[in-house]
C-alpha cells in the first residue's frame, strides 16, 4: 500500500497524523500539490510538487494510484476515480468512502453545487476539531491494520 494525500487541502494536524504513521509503519506516503509541501527527512515520505491548474494534483494522484492504495482526499470526484481503481479513499475527518455510497455522495455535492449556484448561502464545513482528528487517526490505523 501507498498511501497519496491531495495535500492542497489537507490540514496540518492531519499531515502529522500521516507523516507519524508512514514513520512508524514505513508505509510510502507522498502528498500531492501545486506548491511545496514539507516533509521531514524520510526514505518513506515525499512531497510532490505538480503545476498549478484545475484538478492537476488529482490527475497526478489518479495517473499514480494502484489498487489497494489509499488517497486522503476531501474531493468526492477524485474518490469515486480511486474507487474505481480498485483504492481506498478517506477524507480529512476520518469518513471512508466507499463503493455502496460514492454514487449518493456525488449527487448531493452536484446538488449542492447547483444550490450555491444560484446564490443560496449554504455555509462551509463545520471548523475541524480535536474529535475529527481522533476519527481520522482511527480509521487510518484501521487500514493500516486491515493492509498488513
Amino acid at each position: 500500500m501507498h498511501i497519496w494525500v491531495d495535500a492542497d487541502a489537507c490540514p496540518g494536524v492531519i499531515r502529522e497524523v500521516l507523516v507519524k504513521a508512514s514513520q512508524r509503519t514505513s508505509i510510502p506516503l507522498t502528498f500531492v500539490a501545486n506548491q511545496h509541501v514539507p516533509v521531514p527527512p524520510n526514505a518513506h515520505i515525499n512531497s510532490l510538487r505538480v503545476s498549478s491548474g484545475f484538478d492537476v494534483a488529482d490527475d497526478e494522484i489518479v495517473q499514480r494510484c494502484e489498487p489497494n492504495d489509499l488517497v486522503i482526499t476531501g474531493d468526492i470526484p477524485l474518490a469515486a476515480e480511486i474507487l474505481e481503481k480498485g483504492g481506498q479513499a478517506v477524507n480529512f475527518r476520518g469518513e471512508a468512502y466507499d463503493n455502496a455510497t460514492i454514487k449518493a455522495t456525488l449527487t448531493m455535492r452536484d446538488f449542492m453545487d447547483q444550490i450555491r449556484a444560484s446564490g443560496e448561502r449554504t455555509g462551509g464545513p463545520k471548523a475541524f476539531t480535536a474529535k475529527d482528528k481522533m476519527n481520522f487517526a482511527n480509521q487510518l490505523d484501521r487500514i493500516i491494520a486491515a493492509s498488513r
